[in-house]
């Protein structure tokens, strides 16, 4: 079976950070779940991949190189970038509680933080810094760590923000890490406690998920899913162990979540079901701007993307991509269907088969 796979899966760039990076292209037609998911392992993503859904759980592939089992849909695997949507429920229950207003200036509650390089935090709203439209431009930027290899959050800013800003506030969709990293600096400076802390208490306790942690450090407890980068070598072609490769303070409250298929799908599904925001703030959080050259037909909120489906509707979510060597995706209708997808390596660049396809042939199936 991996011989088969390896001849049919293009050399992927070993790399060392973090590569958070949205799809970027939508579904035309639906297809059958099942030869979405194995047409989209075998053309861009790793040994194995998995598909949980309102109804099904469909599987392609093996979780490991070393053994021959499929992903399970508690199997802990690096969220990445879906922990964006996690730090935005925060930021917006915090507006809830009359403490944080959405339409208020980052100055305001982070006085002298963004500022240099053409960056104002005086100009730049709270709404604009969920949305990615605060024209922060920098995914990372050179964060310099502690002396422990960590990193704090007002470094993360401070790197961002070395890169000058492309467009002005408000007028532009430009994803940056650099924008959660700033959201997250934001809950610790309303709530007085660490964002993990406060992801935990507020999000990952109440909702019961159980597989799902703000991590402190690089290990995940099993089971888990290996994430892997593919590399060849003259004739031969490697996966590359990856799993623990990335600090996840690096990512922090843009993307260092660990959780599994079954309770992605859970907070999707609490997050329309109205159990995590009130109705007003939920109207806010699915207020969206186009992402142009990002992905045909889809629009970003505040740290919630809509993908338009090709059966009519819309599906809210959010795609997560992390060089520990996990690429995922978790969206869910407004009447209760959910698709949650992971593939144990980084997918740098869509296949024919794109996960836009995948989840939008789960959601129409």
């Amino acid at each position: 079976m991996r011989g088969a796979l390896v001849q049919r899966l293009s050399l992927v760039a070993l790399v060392a950070a973090l590569c958070i990076t949205p799809a970027v292209a939508h579904a035309q037609t639906a297809v059958d779940p099942q030869a979405a998911l194995d047409s989209y392992r075998t053309t861009a993503g790793g040994p194995g991949a998995a598909l949980l859904t309102h109804d099904r759980t469909l599987r392609s592939g093996s979780a490991s190189i070393t053994e021959n089992r499929p992903i399970g849909p508690d199997d802990r695997f690096r969220a990445a970038s879906q922990t964006k949507t996690f730090t935005a429920v925060a930021v917006l229950q915090l507006v809830d509680d009359g403490r944080i207003d959405l339409d208020a200036t980052v100055e305001r509650y982070l006085p002298g933080v963004v500022t240099g390089n053409g960056h104002d935090g005086a100009k730049i709203t709270v709404r604009q810094v969920l949305q990615q439209t605060s024209g922060i431009t920098s995914n990372t930027g050179s964060p310099q760590p502690q002396a422990d290899g960590t990193y704090t959050l007002r470094e993360l800013v401070r790197a961002g923000l070395t890169t000058p800003p492309r467009n002005a506030p408000g007028t532009a969709f430009e994803y940056s890490n650099t924008n959660f990293a700033l959201a997250g600096l934001l809950v610790e400076q309303v709530t007085g406690r660490p964002v993990g802390d406060v992801l935990t208490d507020r999000i990952i306790t109440p909702l019961g998920l159980t597989r799902t942690e703000y991590p402190r450090t690089r290990s995940m407890a099993a089971p888990f899913v290996p994430g892997y980068a593919g590399a060849r070598f003259g004739p031969f072609f490697f996966w590359l162990d990856r799993t623990d490769s990335v600090e996840p303070s690096f990512v922090a409250s843009a993307g260092a979540i660990v959780s599994s298929q079954r309770d992605l799908a859970t907070f999707q599904r609490a997050i329309l079901d109205g159990r995590l925001l009130s109705a007003n703030t939920l109207r806010e959080m699915r207020t969206t701007v186009p992402m142009p050259g990002v992905a045909a037909d889809s629009h970003y909120g505040l740290g919630l993307w809509r993908l338009a489906l090709t059966c009519g509707g819309e599906a809210w979510g959010h795609f997560g991509d992390l060089t520990s060597g996990h690429s995922s995706g978790t969206f869910a209708t407004d009447d209760g269907r959910v698709a949650a997808l992971v593939t144990n390596t980084i997918v740098f660049s869509e296949p024919s088969t794109t996960r836009i396809q995948v989840i939008d042939a789960a959601l129409c199936a």
